[in-house]
């Protein structure tokens, strides 16, 4: 019997044993036999409104028509690289496209796998041309679970549990919620804090002459979705350039239209040093790249990083039917105009339940939404897993982040529309009304 004609229904009662807890249990474990645009299609025979996009991946929609094609074509000549040992014209063609929508200067071009390696090859390239040791990021920041990513990754400390990072320092990421009560300019306020945070690390921690980068989400994702003013990172940006340390932005889940522009960096008006982008690259085909100028790629030399997968052939093509797709298909700026239109709609939602939703952030098509008990008002992931899950029974798919798993994660592919938003936000309603319902019941001892 070939490999491909036995139901695989029943593997997945077995999946326990088959799969690694890391790797298979996460929420909400949907059994699906298809994609396509903004839905999938279950065991079940159900169609599910998908927003989560494969968690920022396939943001042109799933199996796009033309980014398939682009695949097929590139199987037909191409299944492997390795760049350097051979070379081929889909890798050398992306870098030049992507030229031209990274901001200016940006322009040199490591390909790897997965953000993790993004992240890890610009981490490298800062120590290594600064001959510095130490790393700053901020605390909430995913940067991946890789050992090297770890040194960087505070999202949460269970991704940390026994390995021991070491080689970097932390300081506090954005939060509204430390602007004091009457505080006039939150973004005022922030700004001198940040300052503060950089001097004392400064005095009492590593002297900024070690510091061979600064890292950060330009929006932080997994933390929680929480979008700083520009000027908080144009502050960074200020405090990089004084003491001659690079700066990283992680654009992994940001890049590629997520945020209403090709990039973050676009949509504050700030251009780091390096920048690491992945996800919505190649429209779920794994790819990646460590970007940095032309002058800072040639001083990391032949041997001091490497790759077997990176830039495939086929993901490359997919690559560039990607951005194609993105700009014929207007799908940047669809992301800014239905973002501004569900925010509009998640507002309305928030005032009528705020006792449930505590607040709604958002830029483009990158909102999250958070979750608290409604009595305590304190964040609930238990509020927020029973939300999702009902919403899952009446046909939307969301996914969760946050340091206490209490923010719903609401990233549609850029092809999502207005009525697919009324849709899916309905659908969450219910879920929500329902939610309220059992708890009422709970409490009456019903």
């Amino acid at each position: 019997m070939s490999t491909q004609d036995y139901d695989w229904k029943p593997l997945f009662e077995r999946m326990p044993e088959l799969l690694a807890p890391s790797m298979a249990k996460d929420h909400p474990n949907l059994p699906v036999v298809k994609e396509e645009g903004c839905y999938y299609y279950g065991v079940d025979g159900k169609k599910y409104l998908d927003f989560t996009s494969g968690i920022a991946v396939t943001n042109t929609g799933h199996r796009h028509p033309k980014v398939v094609q682009a695949i097929k074509d590139a199987a037909d000549s191409l299944l492997h690289g390795p760049s350097g040992v051979i070379m081929y014209d889909s890798i050398l063609k992306l870098a030049d496209q992507l030229q031209t929508v990274l901001p200016t200067g940006l322009d040199c071009f490591f390909f790897a796998n997965s953000g993790t390696e993004a992240i890890e090859g610009g981490i490298k390239l800062a120590k290594h041309v600064t001959e510095r040791p130490y790393v700053v990021s901020f605390t909430g920041c995913f940067h991946g679970r890789s050992l090297g990513a770890l040194n960087v990754t505070t999202s949460k400390s269970k991704y940390r549990k026994f390995l021991n990072p070491s080689g970097s320092y932390q300081i506090p990421y954005f939060d509204e919620d430390e602007c004091p009560q009457g505080t006039d300019d939150c973004i005022a306020f922030s700004v001198k804090k940040l300052e503060k945070d950089f001097h004392k690390l400064f005095q009492h921690q590593v002297q900024p002459d070690e510091v061979a980068c600064v890292i950060l989400e330009p929006v932080l994702g997994e933390g929680g979705y929480i979008i700083p003013p520009k000027e908080w990172l144009q502050k960074i940006r200020e405090i990089c350039d004084q003491h001659d340390i690079l700066l990283i932005f992680d654009e992994v889940q940001t890049g590629f239209g997520r945020t209403g522009d090709w990039f973050a960096a676009q949509t504050f008006g700030v251009t780091p040093d390096i920048m690491a982008i992945a996800k919505g690259i190649a429209s779920g085909i794994p790819l990646s790249a460590t970007v940095a100028s032309a002058e800072l790629m040639q001083k990391w030399p032949l041997g001091s990083h490497g790759t077997t997968f990176g830039g495939n052939p086929i993901a490359c093509s997919a690559a560039l039917a990607t951005l194609d797709v993105l700009k014929e298909e207007k799908l940047i700026e669809n992301a800014y105009e239905i973002g501004h239109y569900a925010m509009n709609q998640l507002e309305n939602l928030r005032l009528k339940y705020d006792h449930v939703i505590r607040s709604v952030r958002g830029i483009g098509l990158m909102i999250g939404i958070e979750i608290v008990d409604p009595d305590t008002q304190k964040p609930s992931g238990d509020a927020l897993l029973r939300i999702l899950d009902l919403a899952l029974e009446k046909g939307v798919l969301f996914y969760l982040c946050g340091n206490e798993g209490n923010v719903i994660r609401m990233v549609p592919p850029l092809i999502v529309t207005k009525d697919q938003i009324d849709a899916g936000l309905n659908m969450l309603e219910e879920a929500i009304e329902q939610y309220l319902q059992e708890r009422s019941k709970l409490m009456a001892g019903v």
